[in-house]
């Protein structure tokens, strides 16, 4: 397999402020929507700007829409009048409550904003240092993730071995978690172990999230890697191209049944069927322990125009009276889950006791 194009020497990894970043200007996010194409600041300068950036993934991945929430709480308090505290405290409560609704799988969103709901409903003003208490806070929330991911790198390592070929889905790097990455947490922690670590990389259809995001910051980090087509994945395996399935999260229900972008879950079977183990990165922050399984975890499901938008050719992929389903995500069952990895360390069957423990012990701290 060869590694993917670097265009030379690499330019360095994100940093976590370049993904995502709260200042006097508003919320201010590198745009997934335009990558690789062009890396571009967007600007939200008020709460709303936030929630239409979550809807319409600028900013994606469950764990960074939880930062992008948290600081669109922030937000929602810098731009309210500090001298009316009751107001104020109404517009957070709005604001809350329209960006906990933005995405409905991902509960990183709904957490962090519980938390901020939280600090604001705790602090007794005035109103200038309750703004200032809930701007630390969306920043706290930013940095307890990176620093999650982090955790979730060193504590898979052990799991790699030497010249792993490693296949993963979608985007779980820097840009879905605000820094660093879950799946591709643990590809660079074993990279900078094993630098004959490779990477597959199914392009994740229908918004390429693979092939426009993951393959980027691959290249950027000078990663080797291989982009396949979604339908190239049962081969590659067959081949004996992939060693470990390493995958991140939405959330997962008390059970260890895990959503993930659509396509994971029959990925987890080929790789069964392959004798391949599947590992799940997330951090506690992803375990929704009040979802006990996976059939209650819900599935947004997405525009039509997204699948028909797909083209060949530069013609129309489909006709536009064509029926369309567009589920951004599905469920894959623990049973196919080799182990689950959090900050808190590897986990392994039963997920309903050692997932309960690790939540417990992250909300104890």
């Amino acid at each position: 397999m060869g590694a993917g194009d670097l265009n030379g020497a690499a330019p360095p990894g994100l940093a976590p402020h370049e993904v995502i970043r709260l200042t006097g200007a508003g919320v201010e996010m590198l745009d997934q929507t335009l990558l690789p194409a062009r890396e571009e600041t967007l600007v939200c300068p008020a709460w709303p700007q936030v929630v239409e950036a979550i809807r319409r993934l600028s900013i994606r991945g469950a764990p960074a829409i939880g930062v992008a929430g948290a600081m669109g709480v922030a937000l929602a308090a810098a731009r309210a009048d500090a001298s009316d505290l009751p107001g104020l405290r109404a517009e957070v409560g709005r604001a809350a409550a329209a960006l906990r609704s933005a995405r409905p799988t991902a509960v990183n969103l709904a957490w962090a904003v519980d938390r901020m709901c939280a600090v604001a409903d705790a602090h007794p003003g005035p109103g200038d240092a309750l703004v200032a208490a809930l701007a630390a806070a969306a920043r706290a929330v930013h940095d307890d993730e990176v620093a999650r991911c982090r955790a979730i790198g060193a504590h898979a390592l052990p799991l790699m071995g030497r010249g792993a070929r490693i296949m993963t889905i979608c985007n779980a790097g820097a840009l879905a978690t605000g820094g660093y990455g879950t799946a591709l947490g643990v590809v660079r922690s074993a990279h900078a172990a094993d630098p004959s670590v490779r990477v597959v990389v199914p392009e994740t259809r229908p918004l390429l999230q693979g092939s426009r995001l993951t393959a980027w910051e691959l290249a950027r980090d000078g990663i080797p890697h291989t982009l396949i087509t979604d339908s190239m994945v049962a081969a590659m395996m067959a081949a004996g191209a992939v060693s470990h399935v390493v995958v991140g999260a939405d959330r997962i229900a008390a059970n260890g049944d895990a959503a993930n972008k659509i396509g994971t879950y029959g990925m987890a079977v080929l790789a069964r069927e392959h004798g391949i183990p599947v590992i799940v990165a997330a951090p506690t922050t992803t375990v929704d322990l009040s979802t006990p399984g996976g059939r209650d975890i819900p599935i947004e499901e997405r525009a039509a125009a997204e699948v028909r938008g797909l083209s060949l050719f530069g013609r129309p992929g489909s006709a536009d009276t064509t029926p369309v389903a567009n589920p951004a995500f599905d469920v894959t069952p623990a049973r196919l889950i080799s182990a689950i990895v959090t900050e808190a360390g590897v986990h392994r069957p039963p997920y309903e006791r050692s997932l309960r423990a690790a939540v417990e012990d992250s909300a104890a701290v």
